[in-house]
């Protein structure tokens, strides 16, 4: 439970922390945010990274919980990063023009 748990926290916080970003407000809201929206975005990317991390090391303690969220983040990272791509490709030219 607690693997999913941090995942899926993993995968909000990059996703979270990537919305934060101009270039992917621009790619996926057409125009970027207001700079109140990109902090909170960043607030709540963090926050959810630190979720994670709080999640594993209280379940598997400072030194297996470190290592877990290593892997975690890696995996989440990667995955939200093929999202991104795959959403890029699926738009086609239209973002490549803005």
């Amino acid at each position: 439970m607690s693997h999913l748990l941090a995942f899926m926290l993993s995968f909000a916080g990059f996703a979270a922390l990537a919305c934060a970003t101009q270039r992917q407000q621009r790619d996926l809201f057409g125009k970027a945010l207001k700079p109140a929206t990109t902090r909170m975005l960043r607030l709540a990317g963090s926050a959810a990274l630190l979720a994670a991390l709080g999640v594993l090391v209280s379940q598997r303690g400072w030194g297996l919980g470190l290592v877990m969220f290593s892997g975690h983040t890696s995996l989440a990272a990667g995955i939200f990063v093929c999202v991104l791509i795959a959403y890029g490709r699926a738009q086609g030219p239209r973002l490549r023009h803005r």
